[in-house]
């Protein structure tokens, strides 16, 4: 099972570029962020992906948004899609598929509300606590806008005090992996200090791999065990986030 997420920075302005890289790597299950368009604004060729059972829960204004696509060959029932009640600003969706929990968040970058984004993440550690409670596995799949160690942010941007570095921020994130979740790419990639998801716009820092490691996949202990790659796709695209894909040696309907 492949999984992957992108922040595509507005789905609209990348609908062209996603598609080429759907097309290219075909992953079973597909979170997006910051997709900023509802439903009645997606071009045709996104509004129906036909291989796919899509969600896509964005909200008028241009702001905010995730979705969250299951390849019908490897889920042939229809999930059906929600939101836990925490959710606002249209940040996260999930889909259960059996006692599998797919997510797509966009945990908010604090920068106007620091307060919103602390509270958001002690919601997202009871949600994951509880599905763990309840028996079930979960991938959950997205933007954290957290570095969780100095090691996932280049020094040139490490300033004291900065949003998502701060300790508070960084200890709620690790509250919520201690639900139990593994971070997927560090997990495969310990020692590896320039593994980056997101990079200003500025000053070629993409090019120079400048960059945060703020996207993540995380995967119940189970899953993580069995994951066999993660994939960060620096050079493709023109969002400030590349793609990110993880590759779980899962056999055909697991979690049904």
């Amino acid at each position: 099972m492949t999984v992957a997420t992108w922040n595509v920075n507005g789905i609209r302005a990348r609908e062209t570029q996603f598609i080429k890289w759907m097309e290219a790597h075909r992953p079973d299950v597909i979170c997006l962020q910051e997709i900023k368009a509802t439903t009645e604004q997606l071009p045709a060729s996104l509004a129906d992906l036909p291989d796919y059972w899509s969600c896509w829960h964005g909200a008028s204004g241009g702001y905010s948004g995730v979705s969250l696509h299951l390849k019908k060959e490897t889920f042939p029932e229809k999930p059906v899609f929600s939101h836990p009640p925490f959710d606002h600003e249209t940040r996260i969706v999930q889909a259960a598929a059996g006692n599998l929990i797919l997510a797509s968040v966009y945990i908010p970058n604090g920068g106007k509300d620091y307060d919103a984004k602390l509270k958001f993440m002690a919601a997202m550690e009871g949600y994951v606590s509880d599905i763990h409670d309840a028996g079930q596995e979960l991938i959950l799949s997205g933007d954290m806008n957290v570095a969780r160690t100095d090691d996932d942010i280049h020094p040139t941007h490490n300033k004291p005090g900065i949003i998502g570095t701060r300790p508070d921020e960084r200890e709620l994130m690790e509250r919520m992996f201690a639900g139990g979740l593994d971070d997927v790419a560090r997990m495969l990639d310990p020692d590896n200090k320039r593994l980056f998801t997101w990079w200003p716009y500025w000053r070629s820092a993409r090019e120079r791999n400048l960059g945060w490691r703020i996207d993540y996949i995380a995967a119940s202990h189970a899953i993580a065990a069995r994951a066999t790659a993660c994939m960060v796709f620096r050079e493709f695209g023109s969002s400030d986030h590349a793609p990110v894909m993880a590759t779980f040696d899962l056999p055909a309907g697991y979690g049904g």
